[in-house]
């Protein structure tokens, strides 16, 4: 059993139950358990955001936007899941019906497993894998086949380039994300999640022991200069800035929302659909942004860390290690989630700030900008963290 919160907690069941339940079987039912609560709750969250854009939105505008229910409209996503689940749910004659079925349900599923290894707080986690980071870079291919099951099975041309816009794009894009991420794991040396944010705790360079407490209170923490995104300006900034311009494509937001451009393509992949499987594609784009942003959490902003040495709630309640302990797990996810809500934030600012780019504009972006700039900026941080070592073999060989 691992050291996160549902192996933790399966110990503790099998300490309770002496033994009576085997101890691996505790550790499925409890790691079951959390990826059911984590995925009510990600569901949950596409909802409130919902609500959330529509207020930003409204704001951007000089609107109030909803208000009808709840005070201030906040109960409005609740009214909107309710209606959809009312709607009647249509299905085009010339549809493949069981693949129209299950297109949107593919959409959301692909976006739910890079959430079971994003380390809200140093043990909790779903589950702790070696290569997190690849696993999760993989899992996002699973959205491209949803989408194009969706395009294909509507018998609908406009649904059609839809999803062939949609699948060119995330696969472009997926390059400079994989060329950004790859920069942090040559600094950090190491695909795990957790090991990646325990390194922003590191002195520089990151080789360096780590302080007495690697999750809260460790005198000897850099605190906000220790996160990768401050590392080696200018090109861990950098990095930063190409991860999330890639990312803004990867979920389809504005302004590169092309696959859902109404002047050209009507709704895009979603022209066909109605009821609840039309808002699943919705819930798809709120959780895939919050995945994305958790994700630049945890690689350039030092995840579940606070900006400051240590954690507040953990030297007030140093009386008590179990109370201390607590308190830094509650104010390292309270921190996490922060930094996570506040880029999810800025992606539906940018919706409604900037003009939507044409097809051959979105394409030419990724290839002839950000791919080469994400190559130059991979070359120079391996550089920096393996140059003296580059240097002294050249020097044996002459």
């Amino acid at each position: 059993m691992s050291d996160t919160l549902p192996g933790m907690l399966a110990r503790w069941l099998e300490t309770l139950l002496e033994g009576s339940l085997p101890g691996s079987l505790l550790f499925l039912a409890v790691t079951a358990a959390a990826a059911g609560v984590l995925a009510g709750c990600v569901s949950a969250f596409s909802g409130v955001a919902s609500y959330v854009e529509r207020k930003v939105a409204a704001r951007m505008q000089s609107r109030l936007g909803p208000m009808r229910v709840g005070p201030h409209g906040i109960l409005q996503w609740i009214a909107d899941a309710l209606k959809v689940l009312l709607k009647e749910d249509l299905i085009p004659a010339g549809a493949d019906r069981p693949l129209f079925r299950l297109a949107p349900y593919i959409v959301f599923l692909g976006c739910f497993p890079a959430f079971l290894v994003l380390p809200f707080g140093r043990h909790l986690a779903v589950a702790d894998l070696d290569i997190g980071i690849l696993y999760m870079v993989a899992v996002a291919s699973l959205v491209v086949m949803g989408l194009l099951m969706a395009g294909w099975a509507s018998g609908n041309k406009w649904s059609l380039f839809g999803a062939m816009r949609s699948a060119a794009q995330i696969v472009s894009y997926e390059i400079p994300i994989g060329l950004t991420i790859l920069a942090v794991v040559i600094l950090v040396g190491s695909l795990s999640m957790r090991d990646i944010v325990e390194a922003q705790v590191r002195g520089v360079p990151f080789d360096l022991p780590l302080p007495r407490a690697v999750d809260g209170g460790g005198d000897g923490w850099p605190g906000l200069f220790g996160w990768i995104l401050f590392r080696y300006p200018p090109f861990t900034i950098a990095a930063f800035l190409l991860y999330f311009t890639a990312s803004l494509a990867e979920t389809n937001r504005t302004p590169f929302d092309i696959p859902e451009a109404e002047s050209e393509l009507v709704a895009g992949f979603h022209t066909e659909y109605s009821g609840m499987r039309f808002s699943a594609f919705f819930m798809a784009e709120y959780a895939n942004m919050l995945a994305v942003a958790g994700i630049a959490t945890t690689l350039f902003l030092g995840g579940w860390l606070a900006p400051y040495p240590g954690f507040v709630l953990e030297r007030v309640l140093s009386g008590s290690p179990a109370l201390a302990a607590a308190g830094a797990a509650a104010e390292g996810l309270a921190w996490f989630l922060a930094k996570s809500l506040g880029l999810v934030f800025v992606m539906m600012w940018l919706r409604w700030t900037l003009p939507r780019y044409r097809v051959d504009q979105l394409m030419d972006l990724c290839w002839k900008v950000l791919v080469p700039i994400a190559l130059v900026n991979l070359l120079a941080v391996a550089l920096l963290r393996h140059g003296g070592a580059v240097w002294a073999q050249l020097a044996r060989l002459f």
